[in-house]
């Protein structure tokens, strides 16, 4: 069956969809059940489901990751909604101490199969601690799997796969983009997890971005082709483990790699990146690998963030100078 869906009501889909496929499922977040969420992820979910398995918790991220490492020790699939990217702070301490340690600390005996929703990033006019891009802090550590969805097709396969997972998983949602709609075949076979994807053939260079970056990409290769230039869209799709196979044969071929993200330039997901290309394509490059994100600053006053946030001329311009090698 094919569906046109947004980003959001194939999250709620496939949300519906692993509970009913797993009576051992549960949600947990703020306002989630009769509100449905702030973005409606979780409408109606709680109205079909009781309030047991959809549940509004207090505003206490970390009592709500505590509470779900406890139900995972139990045998239950606990699925956390932090309501925005900045609230996720006041949980750390559990998510890199508990959560992402408890596997390796029973040696393996106790799983800790916990997905963590996050909507991620910025672009929505939100006021402070509503705009973050934390992907790093969780990439960087061990125990942790980062997936970041860009569009419907990988929202509704991904939340249940991420699910189905023995691991933990810090699943990212782009905000700006859960209004975003395309085809989703909900009796497909959905593409790994863990994988990214060409998303774009080119020749020229290969531009990687994941989240929300990833229309803003597509837009610079539809911009530059207009100028005469061919750029590989490759969607990482997941920041922790990277699949990055893909990555090294396009740059063998096109010799140019420009990475985008929202998140702060320094430290980023894309210096690992650019790190690792050099490394394994070393010989095959034309240009040094470049860099598009945030400032290093804090996330700006929401009448300020269009400056902030990468966006196509700063894409481009970045092509620009790859190509200028």
């Amino acid at each position: 069956m094919t569906e046109t869906l947004t980003i959001g009501k194939a999250l709620n889909l496939g949300l519906r969809r692993a509970m009913e496929d797993d009576a051992k499922v549960v949600l947990m977040g703020e306002d989630i059940g009769k509100l449905g969420g702030v973005f409606r992820i979780t409408d109606g979910l709680q109205k079909d489901f009781g309030e047991d398995r959809v549940v509004d918790t207090p505003l206490a991220e970390a009592g709500i990751l505590g509470t779900a490492v406890g139900l995972a020790m139990r045998g239950y699939r606990p699925v956390c909604e932090i309501q925005f990217d900045g609230f996720v702070f006041p949980a750390y301490n559990q998510i890199v101490t508990q959560v992402a340690k408890i596997h390796a600390r029973s040696k393996g005996r106790v799983a800790m199969p916990i997905v963590i929703r996050i909507p991620m990033g910025g672009g929505i006019g939100a006021v402070e601690h509503h705009s973050e891009s934390p992907e790093a802090y969780f990439a960087h550590t061990a125990g942790l799997k980062v997936v970041a969805v860009s569009n419907p097709v990988d929202a509704y396969w991904g939340i249940q796969q991420a699910i189905a997972h023995p691991d933990p998983i810090v699943f990212l949602e782009p905000k700006r983009r859960y209004w975003e709609k395309a085809e989703v075949d909900t009796s497909a076979t959905p593409d790994p997890l863990f994988g990214s994807r060409v998303v774009r053939g080119g020749d020229d260079v290969t531009l990687l971005a994941y989240g929300p970056m990833v229309k803003t990409a597509l837009q610079a290769a539809q911009a530059a082709a207009d100028e005469g230039r061919s750029i590989e869209v490759i969607d990482l799709r997941t920041v922790s483990p990277l699949d990055l196979d893909p990555v090294f044969e396009s740059v063998r071929r096109t010799g140019r790699c420009v990475v985008v993200h929202e998140a702060p330039t320094t430290l980023g997901l894309g210096a690992e990146i650019a790190a690792r290309v050099t490394e394994t394509c070393f010989h095959s490059l034309e240009a040094p690998v470049l860099r598009v994100g945030g400032y290093d600053t804090p996330y700006p006053p929401s009448k300020l963030e269009e400056e902030y946030l990468p966006d196509l001329d700063r894409v481009l311009d970045a092509v620009d100078r790859a190509m200028g090698f």
